[in-house]
């Protein structure tokens, strides 16, 4: 006689699972939760509390340990992280280590992880732009990549929803490329940045210089009170002025009661049920025990993060997805984009010695793409746009002075000259051949195998380079700065942290993973709605975008449901 512990799994059964706890992750379980949904949250990072676990977000360098410097035993454990400058001694217990969790590159990839509940929501960068109806269409236009299943018009009224509720700062500017929303009062602009602002819209007329579009409340909304312009946003806002799903989605989650929250939970893999004919739920590994248990649902989101929801599918094989959920015809991991930067110039004015700014703004001011629109014509395709900041120099300009008593120390006291910098996004193409796939050859600390990258800036992005410090040497020579110089250094594909297009929406299954809803083609209760989705990455920030189609898709995966299609 065969005994089915049938009250373990009835008691590990949901109406729904979310896979990740970050941007998208968050508004899942917001959405779901908020419609009635018993809803399981699993998240690999370790618990961590809004305002109680942002140990260090209110102490002075002094106060933390080695002034925030990496010590050799940090860097040895983080060879990926160490890359780039976002992992620091302030905010080191947030981030994934790379030794346990390892991945191989056929060419270079940064890949930035967190570890936390909230996952990199709580140390994001905070752009927040609408795509335009050109990114939705461009694909098609030129014949490139996989046409989008959608167009601005299908999601536009979910930007408005999630700009409403996460709270978006920002200014109306009447811009196609870069449609307006539902903006709190935008920060203001240094009189240096105004100047500036005047002399370049005179100078190239048709561009336009703005504050940036950032999650950073101008005002605040409900707990949550407005940016204390302290600028150590990285470290967890104790304020709530940013959005984060720790201060925003998580806990309209909790309130419903229909949330259950597992940290610590590695999501192997999803279970396919060959009787049903359908996905029933997850596997997932303990963290600490690595005991693998099972969890089940009518609906799962993949919101882990493009890159491990892609992992997720091609490790999830059984005797229909031999290959991986939603991999029939080898597009689950192709298409890899990312934004590519670290080309610019700047400069530097004797102007307004007579003037300063208030704090510390968290955010700068960009200038939206212009290239390639409105008959402008360039040898690439695409665009690019620039986030720019200003600043007056501080005490750190005597470093490299030979000063010494008491005039040298007056000098000190004094700011410096204004600066100025502008840092181009660039967009790239969706390449078939820029992917990533499994390493079976290694392993994790968990037995898993591993992802390995290969992908690459191409032709076309190195032509768009050329103009990403060029259009910023002349823009910043037309408004007067002066010791302008422009920089173009390497820039690799997952270092901009923009990382998407694994399982690109489109209207073919053999040519794309997910409908126009995000949902798995092969697998309809499955869907998809973090970074791996893009279908094309623009060049604004895509943060937002990931938002409004988890919103969207949570919301047709629940009428679904009542309509008994799932």
């Amino acid at each position: 006689m065969i005994h089915l512990n049938l009250t373990a799994k009835a008691a590990n059964t949901y109406d729904a699972i979310v896979v990740g706890s970050g941007i998208s992750g968050g508004w899942a379980a917001k959405e779901l939760c908020e419609k009635g949904l018993k809803t399981l949250v699993l998240e690999r990072g370790k618990q961590f509390e809004h305002v109680k676990d942002y140990e260090n977000a209110t102490k002075d360098p002094w106060e933390i340990e080695h002034r925030g410097r990496l010590t050799t035993g940090q860097v040895k454990d983080h060879p990926y992280l160490t890359r780039e400058r976002v992992y620091s001694g302030f905010n080191d217990k947030y981030w994934i280590k790379d030794t346990d969790s390892p991945y191989t590159e056929s060419k270079r990839f940064d890949w930035t992880r967190a570890d936390i509940v909230g996952g990199r929501s709580i140390m994001w960068g905070r752009g927040s732009l609408r795509l335009g109806e050109q990114d939705f269409e461009a694909n098609a236009k030129e014949g490139i990549g996989v046409d989008w299943p959608i167009r601005y018009k299908d999601l536009a009224p979910w930007y408005d929803y999630v700009e409403a509720f996460a709270g978006i700062s920002g200014q109306a500017e009447g811009l196609p490329q870069v449609p307006d929303g539902v903006f709190q009062p935008p920060m203001e602009m240094n009189c240096f940045e105004k100047a500036v602002k005047g002399r370049i819209e005179t100078a190239f007329p048709g561009r336009k210089m703005t504050m940036f579009r950032t999650a950073n409340l101008t005002r605040p909304i409900g707990e949550r009170g407005s940016c204390q312009y302290r600028n150590l946003c990285d470290r967890g806002c104790p304020f709530g002025a940013y959005f984060s799903s720790n201060s925003s989605t998580l806990p309209a989650a909790a309130k419903t009661g229909n949330l259950t929250l597992r940290p610590d939970a590695i999501v192997n893999s999803l279970i396919w049920d060959e009787k049903a004919q359908k996905i029933t739920g997850v596997r997932v590994i303990d963290k600490h025990t690595k005991e693998m248990t099972e969890y089940y649902a009518k609906i799962v989101f993949l919101n882990a993060s493009a890159m491990a929801s892609t992992f997720l599918l091609l490790n999830s094989t059984s005797t229909r997805f031999q290959h991986g959920v939603g991999n029939d015809h080898d597009i689950v991991g192709r298409y890899l984009m990312d934004h590519h930067f670290h080309a610019g110039a700047s400069g530097t004015s004797e102007e307004f010695a007579d003037k300063y700014y208030y704090g510390r703004r968290p955010a700068g001011f960009f200038i939206p793409r212009f290239v390639n629109l409105n008959g402008d014509k360039r040898d690439y395709l695409r665009g690019f746009q620039y986030t720019g900041f200003s600043a007056r120099g501080n005490w750190a300009r005597g470093v490299a002075e030979l000063g010494v008593g008491a005039a040298f120390k007056d000098y000190l006291t004094e700011p410096g000259p204004w600066q100025m910098g502008l840092m181009s996004f660039g967009e790239c193409l969706p390449y078939y051949d820029n992917r990533v796939v499994l390493d079976r050859s290694k392993q994790d600390a968990w037995g898993q195998p591993v992802l390995q990258f290969d992908a690459e800036f191409k032709e076309n992005e190195k032509k768009m380079r050329k103009d990403m410090d060029g259009e910023a040497v002349a823009m910043l020579e037309a408004a007067g700065l002066k010791n302008v110089t422009p920089f173009n250094r390497d820039s690799f594909p997952g270092q901009a942290i923009h990382e998407m297009g694994t399982a690109c929406m489109g209207r073919d299954p053999k040519t794309s993973v997910l409908n126009a809803w995000n949902q798995v083609h092969a697998a309809p209760n499955v869907f998809v709605t973090d970074g791996a989705c893009m279908t094309s990455n623009a060049c604004q920030n895509p943060s937002l975008t990931y938002m409004a189609l988890t919103a969207r898709a949570a919301n047709h995966a629940v009428e679904e449901l009542k309509k008994g299609n799932l």
